[in-house]
C-alpha cells in the first residue's frame, strides 16, 4: 500500500472517531436522537374556569408547541394553594415549577420572600409594554414579572346621554378623560338626565354579588383622598361620602339589586353605568353602535381607578428557565394578546396589540380602557392582597355605603368607627396601608 493510501485511511479513521465521540471542530455536539423532550410546568391562578382552561390548552399551548416544540403542563391553581406550594418548594430547594401566572399582589408578595427570578436583563422583541404596567412590574429595582393580561372597571355611556351634557363639558372631554371630566360634572350630568327623562339614568352594580365595593375603595376613595384605605376616616373622606349621598338621588334605585350592568344598559334602564369590563362586555357586543366606553371622572386628588394586572414570573431555581422564557415570549406577542382578548376578554399589556384589534365591539372596549390607562392624572389602585382578610376589607366599604348613603347616618361617625378596623387589617398582615 503506497503512502497516499495509508494517509487517506488514517484521515477516514480520525473523522469517524470524531463523529462517534461527538467532538468535531473542538466542540461537543449532541445527537438529535438523544435530546430529552422538555415539559414546562406552568401554574396559573388565571384562566381557570373550564372554557378558559380549554382555550389555553387546545389553542394557545397547541400553537406554542407547534412553534417551539416544547410541551407545557398547564396547572390551574387557587391563590392560597399556589402560595403554599411555591413556599414549600423554595424552602426545600426542590423546585418543580417553571412558570407562574398570578395577579400583581400575589407576585409582589412572592418577590418580597425572594422566591422569584429578576428578569431585568431580558428583552422581548417586537412589543412595547404599556408604561403603567412596566412601572408596577419593577419592585425594589428588580423586574419581578412580565405584564401579561389586564382588566379594569370603566364607565359605559349610551350615546343619547351626550345630548344632556352640562355646560362646559364636551363629548371629547368625557371620551378622552380630560381635566373637565370630574365627579362634579358627573353630578350635573346625572341631574340633567333625570330632569329631562323623568327617571334616574345612572347605574352601579350595588346588588349582593355586584362589585360596588371596588368602586368605593379603588375609584372614588383615591379620587377624593389620594388613597384606598390610608385616609379612610379623613375629612376628605367625609366630603366624599357627602358627595356620593347627593349623587345617589340620580342613581336608579334598582341598582341595589343589580349584580352586573350589561343587562340594565341593554334594557334602557340607565344611560350611564360603571362596572367591570367583563360585566358590560355583552352590552357592547350586542349593540356596539349605541354605547361607548369612557374613562371614569376625576376628583380633587386625581382620577382613581383599579388596574388588575396578571403577570408571568419565573421562580428561583426553576428547572427550565430558558424554555419558560420562550413561553413568556409567545404569550406576550401582540397576536397572542389579541387572541386572549377575543376569547376570554382580558386586555393586552402591549401597545401593538391594541392597534391589531379588528373594528367592532372589542375595539370599543379596548380603546376606552386604553384611554383611561393613559390619563395623566391617574391615581392607580391595585386590589390589596389580604388573603383571608380580603372579605373583611370589602365588607367595611359596603357597610359604610349602606349606613351613610342608603340609611342616612352621619358620615363622620361611620368612618371614625370603621377606619381603625380597615387599617388594622393591613397591620395584622404586615403590609403598608394603601
Amino acid at each position: 500500500m503506497n503512502r497516499k493510501v495509508r494517509l487517506a485511511g488514517v484521515l477516514v479513521l480520525v473523522l469517524l472517531g470524531a463523529i462517534v465521540s461527538g467532538c468535531i471542530g473542538g466542540e461537543e455536539t449532541t445527537s438529535p436522537t438523544t435530546t430529552e423532550q422538555v415539559t414546562i410546568s406552568w401554574l396559573s391562578t388565571q384562566l381557570n374556569p373550564p372554557e378558559e382552561r380549554a382555550f389555553v390548552q387546545e389553542q394557545l399551548l397547541k400553537e406554542f408547541k407547534d412553534q417551539y416544540g416544547i410541551d407545557v403542563n398547564f396547572v390551574p391553581i387557587s391563590y392560597a394553594d399556589l402560595a403554599t406550594r411555591l413556599e414549600a418548594e423554595e424552602k426545600t430547594g426542590k423546585v418543580t415549577i417553571d412558570l407562574i401566572a398570578d395577579l400583581h399582589g400575589g407576585l409582589d408578595f412572592f418577590a418580597s420572600k425572594g422566591w422569584l427570578e429578576d428578569l431585568s436583563g431580558k428583552t422581548l422583541e417586537g412589543r412595547t409594554f404599556i408604561s403603567t404596567f412596566e412601572k408596577y412590574a419593577t419592585i425594589d429595582g428588580k423586574k419581578i414579572y412580565i405584564p401579561w393580561m389586564s382588566a379594569t372597571y370603566v364607565m359605559v355611556v349610551n350615546k343619547k346621554a351626550f345630548d344632556y351634557l352640562p355646560a362646559g363639558l364636551t363629548q371629547e372631554d368625557v371620551m378622552k378623560g380630560t381635566e373637565k371630566w370630574t365627579y362634579d360634572a358627573l353630578l350635573e350630568w346625572a341631574k340633567n338626565l333625570k330632569e329631562a327623562t323623568g327617571q334616574p339614568q345612572l347605574g352601579f352594580p350595588a346588588g349582593p354579588k355586584g362589585l360596588l365595593h371596588r368602586f368605593l375603595h379603588g375609584y372614588i376613595y383615591p379620587s377624593f383622598t389620594g388613597y384606598q384605605a390610608k385616609n379612610f376616616d379623613s375629612p376628605e373622606a367625609v366630603e366624599m361620602w357627602k358627595y356620593l349621598r347627593e349623587l345617589w338621588q340620580y342613581v336608579n334605585p334598582a341598582s341595589t339589586t343589580w349584580d352586573a350592568m350589561g343587562e340594565p344598559l341593554l334594557r334602557g334602564e340607565v344611560m350611564i353605568a360603571w362596572d367591570h369590563t367583563a360585566r358590560i362586555k355583552n352590552a357592547i357586543e350586542t349593540n356596539p353602535d349605541q354605547f361607548v366606553v369612557v374613562p371614569v371622572p376625576r376628583g380633587p386628588k386625581g382620577r382613581g381607578f383599579i388596574l388588575v394586572v396578571a403577570g408571568l414570573a419565573i421562580p428561583k431555581n426553576a428547572p427550565h428557565p430558558e424554555e419558560a422564557w420562550k413561553l413568556i415570549d409567545y404569550l406576550t406577542k401582540p397576536e397572542t394578546q389579541v387572541k386572549i382578548l377575543e376569547k376570554v376578554g382580558f386586555f393586552p399589556t402591549v401597545q401593538e396589540a391594541t392597534g391589531a384589534i379588528p373594528s367592532g365591539p372589542l375595539k370599543i372596549l379596548a380603546e376606552g380602557v386604553a384611554a383611561q390607562s393613559a390619563t395623566p392624572d391617574a391615581v392607580v389602585a391595585m386590589i390589596p392582597n389580604l388573603g383571608e382578610k380580603g372579605g373583611q376589607f370589602t365588607d367595611a366599604y359596603r357597610t359604610a355605603f349602606q349606613r351613610i348613603v342608603l340609611k342616612g347616618e352621619d358620615p363622620e361617625t361611620v368612618v371614625k368607627e370603621l377606619g381603625p378596623q380597615v387599617k388594622q387589617l393591613f397591620q395584622e398582615m404586615g403590609q403598608e396601608i394603601p
